[in-house]
């Protein structure tokens, strides 16, 4: 995919300018994405509806919340659920006219390679015993470990609600649970798991399977990140009727906003006689053009292997962390080969995913029967002798000897190669996170995506940068990096 840049941007029509005693009078956000699209609403909120907000797309609104068509029915092929946490998108929904998709129950399994490694059943108490049988007590630690974390980051929605924001992701997070926080952001989840009694044999059968699934990477990824993505394989999950970029092209439509369907190739700064103008420059359909800006949001990914944002006499520059990983996304329309994982009868296969252990001469990452963005009352998942369509994760394409280890036969494949995640390891340990704030109203915010690549973390960062526009704007100081924000809170109510 794309990557998607977010700028808050409007046209300024007068002939005077604006200065800080009155609003903002152009805002640029660079990408449509769910990034993009929350910071316009997010800015809008705080500036007001006066203010109008130009959003730059190179491709489709939604970004990596997308979907594709399988016999005329749409299906999630990008991030397929949001966790029931995430209050900023259970607003949206509610907003924009949404509503949840009906939940279509179905159970998993973890897959070594050669047999099923663990099996979930209709009967919770018999999970629960076969975790205990296998893992000892490991899995009642992880989910201690994951509540807490989750508990902690919850804080963020109390500070948001009443306009405090921060300057730095470390600041974000130390907010949330001081130093540890951030160095969740260092050390990796293996590590992090070993260091609270959990089993090795539970992190590589379990854990490395979760983080296989979720961002095709190891459990040498950071603790937070890997916390986030365990928050959400506990369930609680949810989804959108209709699909998940609805929430994109929703938000915007009701913010307004002028979509322009461009690539921004660079972003250079002007200086007036009391502030700066930010010239957004971009190419459609050929065509070269510019605009200015008092506010410029970033909300795509700046990094070594993506989508190119030149900035003009901008110093320093912002470093890269790295790389985005790519994962392959095949939406299978076909008979699973279900003696491949063990059932020769395919009426006896249980499962509606499949998890894959970790291991180098793994073909796939997650295995999934999707149902449609549309779900009807009466809709049930398809038996497992007939044709389905089926989502395969996996690090590269499958070739065609591997599509016909896992599918007896099929009908249609559609490949989409996605830079979908942050390459932690890339970033470097000691390496500091990325800057909010690249110039005095430039700001980037999928740098939030190092320290945790999910659509709740995206979700805050949208609106700390727009609530930090906001503040530093009207030179509110006092809601900015505050220190003990928890303890503050707690005395004044």
């Amino acid at each position: 995919m794309q990557a998607v840049h977010p700028c808050v941007t409007s046209a300024c029509m007068c002939e005077q300018p604006c200065y800080r005693t009155g609003l903002p009078t152009a805002d640029s956000v660079i990408g449509a994405g769910i990034g993009g699209s929350a910071v316009t609403y997010f800015l809008q909120q705080q500036f007001g509806p006066q203010v109008q907000i130009d959003v730059y797309e190179a491709d489709r609104v939604g970004g990596r919340l997308a979907t594709l068509t399988v016999n005329s029915q749409q299906y999630e092929c990008g991030s397929p659920s949001i966790h029931s946490l995430n209050l900023h998108m259970q607003d949206f929904v509610k907003l924009v006219g949404l509503k949840h998709r009906k939940e279509v129950v179905g159970k998993s399994a973890i897959f070594n390679g050669e047999h099923l490694v663990l099996e979930e059943t209709d009967w919770y108490l018999l999970n629960l015993f076969r975790l205990w049988w296998h893992y000892g007590i490991s899995f009642l630690r992880l989910q201690m470990w994951v509540e807490e974390v989750m508990e902690k980051f919850m804080r963020v929605y109390k500070y948001q609600a009443q306009e405090y924001a921060f300057s730095t992701i470390e600041g974000l997070l130390r907010s949330l649970g001081g130093d540890h926080f951030v160095n969740m952001t260092q050390r990796s989840v293996g590590e992090s798991l070993q260091g609270i009694g959990v089993q090795q044999r539970f992190i590589d059968d379990v854990i490395s399977a979760v983080m296989k699934a979720s961002y095709g990477q190891s459990v040498s990824i950071p603790a937070l990140v890997g916390a986030m993505s365990l928050a959400g394989a506990q369930g609680n999950m949810w989804s959108v009727e209709g699909g998940n970029k609805l929430v994109c092209s929703g938000l915007l439509k009701l913010t307004k906003a002028n979509v322009i369907h461009a690539r921004v190739t660079a972003v250079s700064i002007h200086n007036t006689e009391k502030k700066h103008l930010y010239e957004v420059q971009y190419e459609q359909e050929g065509t070269l053009g510019s605009d200015y800006y008092d506010l410029v949001i970033v909300a795509a990914p700046l990094h070594k292997a993506g989508y190119p944002i030149s900035f003009l006499n901008l110093q320093p520059l912002p470093e890269p962390m790295g790389s985005y990983h790519r994962v392959v996304s095949s939406i299978v329309h076909g008979y699973l080969n279900s003696s491949y994982f063990g059932f020769t009868d395919p009426k006896l296969f249980p499962f509606a995913s499949i998890l894959s252990v970790d291991t180098p001469d793994a073909i796939f990452h997650s295995l999934e029967s999707l149902c449609p963005v549309n779900v009807s009352v009466g809709f049930r998942r398809k038996p497992p002798q007939e044709a389905a369509v089926w989502r395969v994760l996996s690090q590269r394409p499958l070739d065609r000897k591997e599509l016909k280890t896992l599918f007896k036969s099929y009908y249609s494949v559609q490949v989409i190669e996605w830079q979908a995640f942050p390459s932690y390891a890339t970033a470097g340990s000691s390496k500091p996170l990325p800057p909010i704030i690249l110039h005095d109203g430039l700001y980037y915010l999928s740098g939030a995506e190092w320290a945790a690549s999910s659509v709740e973390m995206i979700a805050v960062a949208a609106k700390n940068v727009a609530l930090l526009a906001f503040n530093r704007w009207f030179e509110i100081n006092e809601k900015i990096d505050q220190q003990d924000l928890l303890h503050k809170l707690k005395t004044e109510l």
